[in-house]
């Protein structure tokens, strides 16, 4: 088997003209382990991954390797990484170490951080937090030197290192920092100061600006939880924007019990809710946890009706009135919705009453208006339409559906049809695909980031 990095990468990347890890979880489940084991040996990534784990899941160590070899070979990152984590999980650390040592010294740009956390993993901090120390200005890396300094007794000489980063400023972010800029050293170096025990230095960093980033007020809610500072959180929440602090409180309030002063953490001092649609998401999962599904629906609705026609409300409303057994009011409140907009709704919000249809009028109804709307004859709606029918058992028809607008939806296509046995049908239309291209990504290294 000959395999090529640049292919290797182009399927993990795009997923195209390969079998994709769902589907290969598919063949498993219906027990064709000896497709799954055939096409990784003929350059099939994911199915190679898979493969290998459950050779690593029987105990059989030498045959796993020896799926991955071809993979290794090509020096390809995402395989070496892979074999580094299998030999890792099996006591063979000296082994994971050395070929995640020889990528990093054949100077790839994601070997140095696995490397040093590997050997910060198992016992040699110290010698992880030398190699990372000349990096501090790269962001994932100083990230990494960050975590094992505890490990390593090096957090006073991080917290030196960060401090002097944290009187940079920007002239031109990000490219005169490189992405680094203060803001990155200032949440680091609060990381490392809770790390010693100083707790108020670290709540001090992160609320040193007048107007605080989010990543500092997400570190801060999340750091103000862990130490149980409930008074400070509270107070962050009725600042915090972005619903950070709101959502640490409730789900501290949760833990400990206390579901009324959880839910109540979501609401401003008038008793109306907190600033963001997240946060009415947040609540409205946390009263359908507790069975008050209805209070749920009725915090969504507010959210509908002053984003209407925001897709992700509606579908989680359209699930929570499902959950409730109430598909008509959820159609109802649609309708509604949609006559408020003045117009008919297009597909991207017209699929997410099929559910509500099926579940009032029958399967046969919601499928027949699908087909009926203006989009319904369209590729984009055919997954759609053949959800509905392989949900009461009707797969031929599903493949029916989606056959008429092949290549396109290939792999909702083979899925159903490795569900009716068809592998090599299924197989063939997952191979159809467009070749990457010349020096894919154009970058050096085959999975070099695309930015």
């Amino acid at each position: 088997m000959l395999v090529d990095a640049t292919d290797l990468d182009h399927q993990a990347r795009t997923r195209s003209g390969c079998i994709p890890p769902e589907l290969v979880s598919r063949l498993l489940e219906h027990d064709y382990a000896d497709v799954v084991e055939a096409r990784a040996r003929r350059g099939e990534w994911f199915c190679a991954l898979a493969w290998a784990r459950l050779l690593s899941e029987q105990g059989r160590q030498a045959d796993a390797l020896e799926v991955l070899a071809p993979y290794l070979a090509t020096g390809w990152w995402t395989a070496v990484e892979t074999a580094a984590d299998l030999l890792e999980g099996w006591g063979r650390v000296e082994e994971a170490i050395e070929i995640t040592r020889v990528r990093m010294e054949a100077g790839h740009p994601m070997a140095l951080e696995s490397y040093t956390r590997l050997l910060a993993r198992h016992g040699r901090a110290a010698e992880a937090f030398t190699l990372l120390r000349p990096h501090l200005g790269e962001p994932s890396l100083a990230e990494a030197l960050v975590d094992v300094a505890g490990p390593a007794g090096r957090d006073v000489e991080a917290a030196a290192l960060l401090t002097a980063r944290a009187e940079h400023q920007c002239s031109d972010f990000p490219w005169c920092c490189r992405g680094f800029d203060r803001d990155v050293a200032i949440g680091l170096l609060a990381t490392v100061r809770e790390r010693q025990g100083r707790i108020d230095e670290a709540v001090a960093l992160l609320c040193a600006e007048n107007v605080t980033p989010v990543g500092h007020r997400e570190q801060l809610a999340a750091l103000l939880a862990r130490h149980g500072r409930l008074d400070a959180l509270r107070a962050a929440a009725t600042s915090d924007d972005s619903g950070s602090a709101a959502q640490r409180l409730s789900q501290l309030l949760e833990e400990r019990g206390d579901l009324e002063g959880a839910v109540a953490a979501y609401r401003q001092a008038d008793g109306t809710l907190d600033r963001t649609s997240n946060s009415a998401f947040e609540l409205a999962r946390l009263l359908a946890r507790h069975d008050r599904g209805d209070e749920a629906i009725d915090v969504m609705v507010v959210q509908a009706e002053a984003h209407n026609g925001d897709d992700w409300i509606l579908h989680t409303l359209s699930g929570l009135y499902l959950e409730q057994g109430r598909p008509q009011d959820g159609l109802d409140l649609l309708d509604t919705l949609a006559a408020a907009r003045k117009g008919e709704e297009e597909w991207d919000l017209y699929w997410i009453r099929l559910p509500l249809i099926a579940a009032c009028h029958g399967v046969d109804e919601a499928i027949a208006q699908a087909r009926a709307h203006p989009e319904g004859a369209t590729s984009y709606a055919a997954p759609h339409i053949a959800g509905l029918l392989a949900g009461t058992g009707r797969t031929e028809d599903a493949v029916a559906v989606l056959e008429q607008h092949a290549p396109a939806n290939r792999h909702d296509l083979a899925g159903y049809l490795i569900d009716l046995g068809r592998v090599e049908d299924a197989l063939a239309i997952l191979q159809r695909a467009t070749p990457p291209p010349p020096e894919y990504w154009g970058g050096s290294w085959h999975d070099d980031p695309s930015f």
